[in-house]
């Protein structure tokens, strides 16, 4: 024991936070086959259990069966747990718990908080993660409120209860995971301003990140006294929101609530009102774009990230107007734009290869739906053209590994188990031709 002890606090903050969230997966899906998860008649392969468990702990929202129709209240407790430690973090939930039992948080554990939450600096690190928990708190509490005025219409007390909160966790943490049967997700709630504008609140805040939020508490609303990350984060956000609403708008037989639904929803949460299958190339195209950029560093959801895309339409405007990549009366480091170009880069090679593997598998769908559920997988966003049950064996395990890396990032992976000191030999630089 003493060795396995060793060995883990021997490994750097990112390897220690992925074998984290994978030993939660593999827990989450031995809870979920168990007798007391499963509703009597229903039938739960292994492979289901551990898709299901995998895209809740990296808050995606594909499913290949439906939660409700085959997990008793404990199945679907068990989900909605897996939402919650797959939104905060592994490490947080851990610090969180650590905090509760009034016991020191160590530098090793402040270290992985550090390295869960994207943040710069190692000072403060307990007391973000106990604004990270009130946030959360808070904000899933206001969010079970309001869904509860919209379930309480069609279901008894109890469970509307139970669907408001398990809906705020969901929504909050960017997962479109829903306990209403019969795989309709919010397609009955669809003229349902209410529930539609709660839904999206919560799926906005939880999407721009907590150390957004926290900024935006200290700068007291002010956008000029906010941080330049803040400044990005909002306003790429809103650029995204309003593009993605004209162009569904304009594409496909949708309300403007309908739509605006739908832009937010792409951007990593997953939930529908109208039926995805239905929409045209279009619309799925402009859903894949959005779903591929995502959310905001430090969030609940996925994607490449909104200051990632950022960056590089900074990039690509400095190399017309000539002038240093920026905003906001700010200068971008090099360094970040690079780190910009890599992350898309990976980004870009993991759909192409998972797409690829999934035409291979998947003959009978067409491209544009395998792109859009690995795309849908990548971002961890949950949305899908109604393929995802009828996928092989070998397809789910694509679409999990797919989950995993869009959940913990394609650099982080790569960054953890590639960790080659640098050399201090530097060749003659020669310039290539380039475009």
């Amino acid at each position: 024991m003493s060795t396995i002890v060793s060995y883990f606090k021997k490994q750097p903050p990112g390897r220690l936070i992925t074998l984290g969230f994978a030993a939660v997966i593999l827990i989450g899906s031995g809870l979920l086959m168990l007798p007391i998860s499963v509703k009597p008649g229903a039938e739960v392969a292994y492979i289901d259990a551990l898709f299901t468990s995998t895209s809740a702990v990296c808050v995606t929202g594909l499913i290949a069966i439906d939660v409700y129709d085959h997990f008793t209240v404990f199945g679907q407790a068990v989900v909605a747990a897996l939402i919650q430690i797959g939104g905060l973090g592994v490490t947080s939930v851990g610090v969180g718990l650590i905090l509760a039992a009034g016991r020191r948080v160590s530098i090793k554990g402040r270290l992985l908080v550090k390295e869960a939450l994207n943040v710069d600096t190692f000072q403060g690190m307990v007391r973000l993660v106990k604004s990270v928990l009130l946030l959360t708190l808070c904000f899933e509490g206001a969010g079970a409120v309001l869904s509860f005025l919209s379930f309480i219409q069609d279901y008894p007390p109890l469970r509307a209860l139970w669907i408001s909160v398990f809906h705020s966790i969901a929504a909050f943490n960017n997962s479109g995971f829903d306990i209403l049967g019969g795989l309709r997700n919010l397609i009955p709630y669809q003229t349902d301003v209410l529930l539609n504008l709660t839904t999206c609140g919560l799926i906005i805040f939880g999407g721009i990140g907590f150390l957004v939020m926290l900024d935006m508490g200290r700068s007291r609303f002010s956008f000029r006294k906010m941080t330049l990350h803040t400044k990005v984060v909002l306003t790429t956000t809103a650029v995204l929101l309003i593009t993605g609403t004209l162009l569904l708008k304009a594409t496909e037989d949708m309300s403007w609530l309908g739509a605006f639904f739908h832009s937010v929803s792409a951007r990593t949460a997953g939930f529908s009102t109208y039926p995805i299958g239905d929409l045209t190339n279009a619309g799925l195209f402009t859903l894949t774009v959005l779903m591929f950029i995502g959310a905001s560093p430090g969030s609940t959801g996925g994607g490449i990230k909104t200051t990632t895309f950022f960056s590089l339409m900074q990039e690509v405007r400095s190399v017309f107007t000539k002038q240093r990549p920026g905003a906001f009366h700010r200068t971008l480091p090099a360094e970040t734009l690079s780190k910009a170009s890599v992350i898309a880069l990976l980004s870009l090679l993991v759909v192409f290869c998972g797409t690829f593997f999934l035409c291979v598998l998947e003959p009978s769908c067409t491209f544009l739906q395998l792109l859009f559920e690995v795309v849908s997988a990548f971002g961890t966003v949950g949305l899908s053209t109604g393929i995802t049950p009828d996928l092989c064996v070998a397809s789910k395990l694509i679409i999990i590994f797919t989950m995993f890396i869009g959940r913990l990032g394609a650099f982080t992976l790569l960054s953890i188990w590639i960790n080659r000191p640098e050399s201090g030999a530097h060749y003659t630089e020669e310039s290539i031709t380039i475009g």
